[in-house]
């Protein structure tokens, strides 16, 4: 079973938070304050936050942006994961990965059904990695944003966590770009 080693050290690891959503501002985002509020809490930095509009070349856009910024560890977006013809922020996800976490959009829905039964199939919840950074796609309500991270992401960015987590791979998300 999981657990947290308080014998090891914890490691902050650096987070940008992206909102996806044709109507929302800073001030009326509850899901992306929700993920800020949580970041700070557990002791991770909060690298940089955004709003954009869904539309798939902008948000992939700076998901690459941020995969190329050295600063940003880990990048959680929330919004657009439905199956409106404007949800596309699982599509602009899978055009940035170079591997999909396919078991984080399982265990999303595994968590999501203990909260909202079937209605879970409606969520498109994706991870992935591209250029060391790992990048989260999480729904657009503040409820499905606290189960993501208090259930699934708290534990795997914790270096303390244990059998294993993402922090303490992170080091060699990129070897194959440096093996001759």
């Amino acid at each position: 079973m999981s657990r947290i080693d308080e014998s090891r050290e914890f490691i902050p690891v650096r987070i940008a938070v992206l909102t996806v959503s044709d109507t929302r501002s800073l001030e009326e985002d509850r899901s992306g304050q929700v993920l800020v509020d949580r970041i700070e809490a557990a002791g991770h930095l909060l690298a940089d936050r955004k709003i954009l509009p869904d539309e798939r070349a902008e948000i992939a856009a700076q998901l690459r942006a941020w995969v190329a910024d050295p600063e940003i560890d880990v990048v959680i977006s929330t919004g657009g994961t439905g199956l409106t013809g404007r949800d596309v922020t699982v599509e602009a996800h899978r055009d940035v990965y170079e591997k999909e976490i396919d078991a984080f959009g399982t265990v999303f829905t595994i968590v999501s059904m203990n909260k909202i039964g079937t209605s879970a199939v409606q969520s498109r919840a994706t991870g992935g990695v591209a250029g060391g950074t790992y990048l989260f796609a999480l729904p657009g309500s503040p409820g499905a944003c606290k189960d993501a991270w208090d259930e699934i992401l708290s534990l795997q960015l914790d270096f303390r966590h244990r059998p294993c987590n993402f922090v303490e791979i992170s080091p060699r998300l990129d070897e194959h770009k440096r093996r001759k």
